[in-house]
């Protein structure tokens, strides 16, 4: 019988094969692996963010520039491996154990590998980026984001699949030879083999600390800078800038200078020549008529960008109740988040502060007896309450409002017969609202006004709700479904809220901790973080109207407070829109924990990590940005808010406002 020849593996084949035998072959198999996985990944995003892309000539330069970032998240875990390999003896990889052991780490990576892969599509379809501090609290935070993984997506079933490629992809390794290749050559002096090994970490700590995030090129979108990224890398990256130096890493001018600045801009009254810069925004917020002692009911949104409103060009009808309330109510149209997390809005609503780099005040230590819109209204006499309808543990939420004067009530503070329906982000809009009904009853029987600080869970993946309420189905309606629930919810609330007493003695504010996608081409895409804002008294008190004043949610606290008639002693970095300094600009501050903004009118200037700055002309019609030739005073001027906002923090110095150092306020007339 005529033996048939076998096919010639090739130049390449040979090549790879001579790196396996040795002890440390393994590693070169699974950094093959690692690549090959890397490589796929990234070509599969590209197809799946294919409109966002821009294709041309650099996107084969981010599949190089995103190889080299593969290679060295792949060093993490392979170094570790290495110095495991270098324990084996020799006799224990010449038995028959040693091929069990070499399968079932094979199983492992490939099956690990896989599992990134789908983590890293699940977290683009979210987000639109691959890992960042976002995954890295999710980390933390495991008990709320299994069981959103669990409600959101059939994992059996991905698992099972997972499990099923793994097995494939080990049965075409383990037929091409190359592990027995590695066995039947992995006899090594301990010697060599504690080199080797070392070689390995050393390359590990030498990347890790020579090779940064930075150093991706911009490649003139954001989308095609993110798909250059290794999400493992990211990952890493994301953990270890949380939180972040201002000093040390953004531009900076002279502290005095810097104050003297914001103070200006602010309207607060100048430090006397010759005598030292006063480091503190404090000063005296003077606001004339009569103070309104008047309860506030404010429903922070989950996720509730402006466009979901029909108000802001949506077609969809989602917002049907909101959409009815406006023409009653006093509207901002342009008002912006600081930031694309919860927790970032909370900061700024409560805190009236720009969103300083790395993590949010709400998730720092030391965060609490710090100026706020409840300490002034605590100042007043009210009652302050913070209401959630999950666990409030989740981004340190209650110990953050629980040290800053607020009660909390949260889903551990109910009987289970007040949850009707939950998901693994908390009890439905429903249940909490009828909780924030029961808590103002019990608040107005003292005679004491109160101010509910209420956040919403809804709207959120995995978007499931009661039944029956609304002509969308939940969970398979996604975002759509979450957005007119929570909406059908907030209407409810006001018809019951209008049989109580205190009704007509209340302002309800609806506003958003964030907008439901963060996602564009540009690093900070202005117009993804437009929100919307109500306030409704149905007394009368707050004059129906529309706001069209460029706005942060920094000014929402003063800008309330002003409505209600009241005098205070102010640290707040927001203004009263309704009694703006002279020569004040609208503008909006926002940032995504590592860019730093500052936005006005068709402007845009962004600070960035390693002192660099940006300087932008925004088109708000097609929301695209132009560099600008020269650097321009607003750089400045960003300079002076974030350095500020930073500094009083680092020296504990934004605290509330102790009875020995209030302002004299004039007495009104």
């Amino acid at each position: 019988m005529t033996q048939i020849p076998s096919r010639p593996k090739g130049i390449l084949h040979g090549w790879f094969k001579a790196r396996l035998r040795n002890r440390f072959g393994l590693l070169s198999l699974l950094l093959a692996l690692s690549l090959a996985v890397g490589f796929l990944t990234r070509l599969g995003l590209l197809l799946y963010a294919g409109e966002s892309v821009t294709w041309g000539l650099s996107l084969p330069l981010v599949f190089v520039v995103g190889s080299v970032y593969d290679a060295a998240a792949s060093l993490f875990w392979l170094a570790p491996l290495a110095l495991f390999l270098a324990c084996l003896p020799n006799r224990l990889l010449a038995h028959w154990s040693g091929r069990v052991l070499a399968f079932v780490l094979v199983t492992v990576a490939c099956y690990a590998l896989l599992f990134g892969v789908v983590s890293e599509f699940l977290f683009w379809d979210e987000f639109g980026v691959r890992f960042n501090f976002i995954a890295v609290d999710y980390l933390v935070y495991t008990q709320e984001v299994i069981g959103n993984i669990r409600e959101s997506y059939p994992m059996p079933l991905i698992l099972a699949a997972l499990g099923a490629v793994s097995l494939l992809t080990l049965g075409g390794i383990w037929r091409s030879g190359w592990v027995n290749t590695w066995l039947e050559n992995s006899a090594a002096p301990v010697g060599r083999r504690w080199l080797v090994a070392g070689g390995w970490v050393v390359a590990a700590v030498v990347t890790g600390l020579g090779l940064h995030q930075d150093h991706i090129p911009s490649f003139g979108n954001t989308y095609n800078r993110e798909l250059a990224k290794d999400g493992l890398w990211s990952l890493f990256a994301a953990f270890r800038a949380n939180q972040l130096d201002y000093e040390h890493f953004y531009p900076t001018m002279p502290i005095d200078a810097a104050f003297t600045r914001v103070k200006e801009s602010l309207g607060a009254e100048p430090d006397k020549a010759g005598e030292p810069v006063t480091r503190d925004l404090l000063r005296p917020v003077r606001t004339p008529g009569p103070e309104q002692r008047l309860n506030i009911i404010q429903i922070t949104v989950e996720s509730l960008s402006a466009e979901f409103l029909t108000r802001y060009g949506s077609t969809e009808g989602i917002t049907p109740h909101l959409d009815a309330l406006m023409p009653k109510a006093l509207i901002f149209d342009r008002l912006y988040a600081t930031g694309t997390r919860t927790d970032r809005g909370m900061e700024a609503l409560t805190l009236s502060v720009p969103p300083t780099p790395g993590r949010s005040l709400v998730k720092r230590p030391e965060n609490g007896n710090l100026f706020s819109l409840g300490s002034v209204l605590n100042s007043k006499g009210y009652l302050s309450s913070f209401i959630y309808g999950g666990y409030g543990y989740f981004d340190n939420m209650n110990a953050f409002f629980g040290g800053n004067g607020f009660r909390v009530l949260d889903r551990t503070h109910v009987a289970k017969k007040d949850i009707t329906f939950a998901n693994a982000w908390g009890a439905c809009d429903e249940d909490l609202l009828r909780w924030t009904l029961r808590q103002a009853d019990e608040d107005a029987a003292t005679g004491r006004p109160f101010y509910h600080f209420v956040m919403t869970t809804s709207n959120h993946r995995p978007y499931t709700f009661p039944e029956g309420r609304i002509d969308l189905p939940s969970k398979t309606s996604g975002r759509r479904g979450g957005v007119k629930y929570t909406d059908f919810a907030i209407d409810q609330f006001l018809r019951q809220a209008s049989t109580h007493a205190w009704y007509r003695n209340t302002v309800f504010v609806i506003v958003a901790d964030h907008c439901g996608s963060s996602a564009g081409r540009a690093e900070l895409p202005v117009e993804k973080y437009r929100i919307p804002m109500i306030i409704y008294a149905p007394g009368g008190q707050v004059k129906p109207g529309v706001v069209d004043t460029l706005c942060s949610q920094v000014d929402y606290a003063p800008t309330l407070l002003g409505l209600l008639g009241m005098s205070y002693p102010s640290r707040f970095y927001g203004v009263d829109l309704f009694r703006q300094p002279r020569g004040w600009v609208g503008r909006a501050l926002i940032g995504n924990y590592q860019k730093l903004g500052l936005y006005t009118d068709g402007h845009l200037s962004v600070l960035s990590p390693v002192r660099r700055f940006g300087d932008f002309a925004h088109d708000p019609k097609t929301a695209e940005l132009k560099q600008l030739p020269d650097r321009t005073s607003q750089v400045d001027d960003a300079i002076s808010i974030y350095q500020t906002a930073s500094w009083l923090f680092a020296q504990k110095a934004q605290s509330a406002i102790r009875s020995d150092e209030l302002p004299a306020i004039p007495a009104k007339r």
